[in-house]
C-alpha cells in the first residue's frame, strides 16, 4: 500500500509542476481522479496521522477548485463566439451550418478545416464574409469567420493558430483560433513557446478560442491567460471524451470573461462552445 500511495502522491504533486516539465500538464489533465485516489489511499495508509490528513486536505482543496468551476455563475457578454473543432471527416456540415446560423455568433472559430468539411465555410460566406485560415498541416487548417470587417491578420504556418484584427461596433480587437497539440510526450510545450510571443506586441484586446487539448488549470493555459490578459468564459463543462474520461479542453478566453455553453457534436468528436463574452469593460 505504501508504494502505491507514494506513486499516487507523486502524480498528484507532479500535476502542479507543468512550469518545470510538460509532464506536469499531462498529469494535470487527470488531476481530479488522481486527487480522489490519493485521498482514499493516504487516509487508510500507515503513515502518521498528521501527514495522512494534510495530504487529504490538499487533495480535497484541489478537487473543490476544479468541481466549483462547474457551478460558478458567469455573466453574458455582448460579443458572441462560436467555437468548433470540426473533425476532419465531418459529414454533417449542413446541420452544423444551421446550428451556427441559429446561434447567430459574431465570430466563428474552427479547427480541423479540411477539403471534406470546407463546404461549411463556403456556405456561411454570405453571413460571414470576412474569413481567414492558416495551415496546421498539409491537409488541415485553423480558421476564423467574422461578420465584422478585418483590418489585420496573423498566421503561424504549422503552429495551429490564426488571428484577425476585427473592427467591431464596440472597437477594434484581435480574435485567434487555436488548435493546440496534445500534451507531453507530444509537442504542446514547444508549440506554446512559439505562440506566446505573438501576443506581446498586440495593443488591442485579445480573444482566443479553440481546441486547446488541455484543461484550464494547466500551466499551458494559465500561461496563455497571462499572455493575453484574458479570462475563460464559463462555467466548466466537458467538450471531449478520451478513453471514457470527460475532458474540458475546448475554451473561449476574453478580456472580461463571459458565459459559455455547449453545443451538439454535429458530426464531430468535440462539442461546440457558444460563448457570450466581454471584450471591453462593461
Amino acid at each position: 500500500m505504501s508504494i502505491v500511495a507514494y506513486v499516487l502522491a507523486a502524480a498528484f504533486f507532479g500535476s502542479f509542476a507543468g512550469a518545470f516539465h510538460p509532464l506536469g500538464d499531462s498529469l494535470a489533465v487527470f488531476r481530479l481522479p488522481i486527487a480522489v485516489a490519493v485521498a482514499l489511499w493516504v487516509i487508510w495508509s500507515p503513515w502518521p496521522a498528521w501527514l495522512r490528513w494534510s495530504i487529504a486536505v490538499l487533495c480535497l482543496a484541489a478537487m473543490t477548485q476544479i468541481v466549483a468551476q462547474k457551478y460558478v455563475s458567469h455573466p453574458e457578454g455582448p460579443v458572441t463566439i462560436y467555437q468548433k473543432n470540426l473533425l476532419f471527416q465531418n459529414d454533417q456540415v449542413e446541420a452544423l451550418a444551421a446550428d451556427i446560423r441559429a446561434s447567430r455568433p459574431d465570430i466563428v472559430t474552427l479547427q480541423e478545416l479540411t477539403s471534406r468539411n470546407a463546404p461549411l465555410v463556403r456556405d456561411l460566406r454570405a453571413e460571414y464574409p470576412h474569413q481567414a485560415s492558416c495551415a496546421l498541416v498539409d491537409w488541415a487548417r485553423v480558421a476564423i469567420l467574422s461578420r465584422w470587417p478585418v483590418e489585420g491578420e496573423i498566421c503561424l504556418e504549422g503552429q495551429g493558430i490564426v488571428g484577425i484584427q476585427v473592427a467591431s461596433p464596440q472597437g477594434t480587437f484581435w480574435v485567434f483560433s487555436l488548435h493546440g497539440a496534445w500534451p507531453w510526450p507530444h509537442e504542446q510545450a514547444s508549440q506554446m513557446a512559439r505562440i506566446l510571443p505573438v501576443f506581446e506586441d498586440l495593443e488591442e484586446p485579445v480573444v482566443i478560442a479553440g481546441d486547446f487539448n488541455m484543461v484550464p488549470w494547466s500551466f499551458a493555459l494559465r500561461s496563455i491567460q497571462r499572455s493575453t490578459d484574458t479570462t475563460r468564459a464559463g462555467p466548466l463543462f466537458s467538450t471531449f471524451t478520451k478513453m471514457g474520461a470527460p475532458l474540458p479542453i475546448d475554451h473561449v478566453y476574453a478580456p472580461q470573461g463571459g458565459q459559455a455553453s455547449p453545443r451538439p457534436l454535429l458530426g464531430s468528436d468535440h462539442s461546440g462552445v457558444l460563448a457570450k463574452v466581454f471584450v471591453f469593460e462593461p
